[in-house]
């Protein structure tokens, strides 16, 4: 479907891309650079683009990325508390942010451009980083990753999840790099123990340290519709794609791309809304595949299936859902804007080369290994 709105981008950056007059135009136009995994002694700075963290399970969360062998330092304002509207008296019954608007974005701003911090990890979501974009210094911030490269380093990281979407597509688009999908130290890292097995902690730490040079493998539950797809990883959580849209921060068009698309508490009908802004702003034109995560608390899961087949499905190309990433037991971590390869098989007695498995394939997203393993 082609709305005439927003432009496709081609995975190779083609003529189809933004003119370099565009926000981002010229670096929508080029390769993402991979993130440089960190080593033990690294320093990650913590902060707090979004919603306030409690300070117990802040800390409990950096204990953990302690327990990794990591150097954690945190933000000046991560436990700041205010409300939405004017600066006053901050009443616990309205919403609040970590912090106002310029001091959220200069916790992020010292935190990348501080040669001394490998990785910039995000406390939790909520709500706040969209208000963060405008007062973030752009040119520095572009400094600072050129400066990261030329030291030879590679770009730092950006972690986080859920509201943090609007922060990886803009820094994604802006800054060239893939960036972090995972989860946070005041989120669901603060229940994690290191001493225990856990497929979440152990993805984390893969896509952090890295190791062992072998591709991260996401398996899925059920396929809405076969095939297969290969393409960078681009989305996030639905709702702040949305979100970004129309603005100078969202993250290219789907163009030659797998979509990752989750979220928390959105009722199938506002999923289905959303789907259909994005189809309809042209956002998906040319998309891969799509790779569904979580949907915890969005509602029946079987009217979610039939929404996503609905409004996907047309498009064409591979959909498989039920991966263990979002806001699930199961977080899983993604490097957004790395090349991934989608498989969503056909159902058995569907697929002629394969009627009757043995073992029901359910397929799998899968993240390419960064280039020579760790840093």
């Amino acid at each position: 479907m082609n709305s005439g709105g927003a432009r496709a981008v081609a995975a190779d950056g083609s003529p189809d891309a933004p003119s370099a007059g565009t926000p981002g135009g010229a670096e929508r136009a080029r390769k993402a650079r991979r993130y440089a995994r960190l080593r033990p002694g690294d320093r990650v700075a913590v902060v707090a683009p979004s919603g306030p963290a409690e300070p117990s399970r802040l800390e409990a969360g950096c204990a953990v990325l302690r327990d990794l062998g990591l150097d954690v330092v945190v933000g000046k304002h991560a436990l700041d508390r205010v409300n939405l509207g004017p600066a006053g008296p901050v009443r616990g019954d309205w919403h609040r942010l970590a912090g106002t608007d310029a001091d959220r974005a200069a916790d992020l701003q010292a935190a990348w451009c501080d040669p001394r911090v490998r990785a910039v990890v995000c406390a939790r979501g909520g709500y706040g980083a969209t208000r963060v974009l405008d007062h973030l210094d752009w040119d520095a911030l572009r400094a600072a990753t050129e400066a990261s490269l030329a030291s030879g380093g590679g770009p730092k990281i950006l972690h986080g999840s859920s509201d943090i979407t609007a922060l990886h597509g803009a820094f994604g688009t802006r800054l060239r790099i893939t960036t972090s999908f995972g989860p946070m130290p005041a989120g669901v890292v603060a229940d994690l123990d290191p001493a225990a097995p856990d497929a979440s902690l152990d993805a984390l730490r893969a896509a952090l340290l890295g190791g062992a040079a072998a591709p991260a493998v996401l398996p899925g539950t059920r396929t809405l519709r076969p095939g297969r797809a290969e393409g960078p990883l681009t989305g996030g959580t639905l709702s702040l794609l949305t979100a970004v849209l129309g603005t100078p921060y969202a993250p290219p068009p789907a163009a030659g791309r797998i979509v990752f698309l989750e979220d928390v508490t959105e009722a199938p009908y506002r999923i289905d809304r959303m789907l259909v802004q994005l189809l309809q702003a042209g956002w998906f034109d040319g998309a891969a595949g799509f790779a569904l995560g979580s949907w915890k608390d969005c509602g029946d899961p079987a009217e979610l299936d039939a929404v996503f087949t609905a409004r996907l499905g047309p498009l064409g190309v591979p959909v498989l859902a039920g991966l263990p990433a979002g806001h699930g037991s199961r977080q899983h971590t993604l490097e957004l804007g790395a090349p991934a390869a989608l498989h969503a098989p056909a159902p058995p007695g569907h697929d002629p080369a394969h009627p009757h498995p043995a073992v029901p394939d359910t397929g799998a997203l899968t993240l390419e290994a960064p280039p020579g393993g760790a840093r």
